[in-house]
């Protein structure tokens, strides 16, 4: 039921130091809107760039918040949440372009399936290339058949994602386990009925986490592929093809890992959380043999050492997934 007043949507953007790509984000929203009643919250992530001072200055139609410190993605979208007077709510990438009447069409749908507590579009990199695909939740043994090849979709598997199985082969509208946050429209009751992203997870697997809440409680989540939203960034690198990792690739690996074991050790239990951790470390383990036996390239086994390395230290970090270490994660 719509209260008076309330716009139809918002739009909810967490953003943290990226300047350039946020401003070409609201741009392109002041496009998509349409004349539609749409209110566009930015939620700043104490960025050190100017994000947040250009925002006030550019886009005085758009609410902003100032958070003090890098509270992450799901603290920061849970601060929109309650900023947002929208019946839906539409979480958007900073570096995330839509085309075409994507937000229309999404709300028209919305409307038209009240049993739809959340959805998401087509996700193009700028090369074109589909980064959404058939999404399922991640499970102990899906890790083993993907980690062994048996699966279906392993040869398009990211190191850095193992819970994605990346297939953009879907034409039509389907119901699937879970959506990214990159672009994804929820229906107010859902979150209400649900309760908010769950904080511990800084970054990533928190849409996962929800998405799987809102299906105990009843609610479909769906994918609509003619629905198209195209990122700028975020582009992950194959399994392999970089030449050891970068200090912000370390990081971003560091942070997955925390969010997987949290995620296993909520969801599967210790023993979930164990078994992720294992398959990890014997993966690159395996890789890095392979490797030294092959006579490839020595980063290759230096990346495999300083990932399973990684898998360590998360498992210590997060008490075997218990835990959430203190934020800003370091």
């Amino acid at each position: 039921m719509r209260k008076p007043g309330s716009p139809d949507a918002s739009v909810i953007i967490v953003s943290h130091n990226t300047c350039e790509q946020l401003r070409a984000c609201l741009e392109n929203l002041q496009v998509a809107i349409d004349g539609r009643d749409i209110e566009v919250v930015v939620v700043d992530n104490a960025s050190d760039d100017g994000s947040a001072d250009m925002v006030a200055r550019e886009f005085l139609q758009f609410r902003l918040v100032r958070s003090e410190q890098n509270i992450g993605f799901a603290a920061a979208n849970n601060i929109g949440f309650r900023r947002a007077r929208g019946r839906y709510l539409i979480l958007l990438n900073s570096d995330a372009s839509i085309e075409g009447h994507a937000l229309r069409a999404a709300i028209s749908r919305m409307d038209a399936l009240p049993q739809v507590g959340m959805a998401g579009a087509r996700l193009l990199d700028v090369l074109g290339r589909d980064h959404s695909g058939s999404l399922k939740f991640p499970t102990p043994i899906g890790e083993c058949l993907s980690n062994s090849g048996l699966a279906p979709g392993f040869a398009h598997k990211r190191a850095s994602n193992p819970s994605r199985d990346a297939r953009g082969d879907m034409p039509a509208a389907i119901e699937i386990d879970w959506v990214p946050g990159a672009f994804a429209i929820i229906r107010r009751a859902a979150l209400d009925s649900v309760g908010p992203f769950d904080e511990r997870f800084f970054l990533y697997y928190g849409e996962i986490d929800f998405c799987r809440r809102l299906k105990q409680y009843g609610w479909k989540v769906w994918y609509w592929p003619d629905i198209v939203v195209r990122r700028i960034g975020g582009l992950e690198p194959a399994d392999g093809a970089s030449a050891g990792l970068p200090a912000f690739g370390s990081e971003m690996a560091l942070w997955r890992m925390r969010s997987a074991l949290l995620y296993y050790r909520k969801h599967h239990g210790h023993f979930g959380a164990w078994l992720l951790a294992r398959i990890e470390t014997g993966r690159h383990a395996l890789r890095r043999l392979r490797s030294r036996i092959a006579g490839g390239p020595g980063t290759i086994a230096e990346e495999s050492e300083q990932l399973i390395r990684l898998m360590r230290r998360a498992w210590v970090d997060t008490e075997g997934g218990l835990v959430s270490p203190p934020q800003p994660w370091r």
